[in-house]
């Protein structure tokens, strides 16, 4: 494994540390208020071209990067998070009105 696929690597591991802490937040607080659905949107988005680009490679030369995992976890966490912004935001509705 090269020097830029270990930094990649890297550097998924260590953003992707961030979401489990983001995600419990939202299990607790249960209110999508101070939330950022553009930025987290944002970041969903560069995962998934980050993906993308690694798929891509594999269908150039058959050799599946091991930082592709990495794309793979980090998008489900903020998939889960994105979820639960949806859930929140709903139940801020529902509370506003009652």
């Amino acid at each position: 494994m090269s020097i830029p696929q270990l930094c990649e690597i890297a550097m998924l591991c260590l953003f992707g540390c961030s979401w489990p802490f983001n995600i419990a937040k939202a299990l607790r607080a249960k209110t999508a208020k101070g939330k950022s659905i553009g930025f987290e949107l944002l970041v969903f988005i560069g995962y998934i071209v980050g993906l993308f680009g690694k798929l891509y490679a594999y269908k150039q030369t058959g050799v599946l990067a091991y930082s592709t995992w990495f794309y793979i976890a980090d998008i489900l966490m903020v998939t889960i998070d994105l979820i639960l912004y949806f859930v929140n935001a709903n139940r801020d509705r529902v509370a506003a009105r009652a």
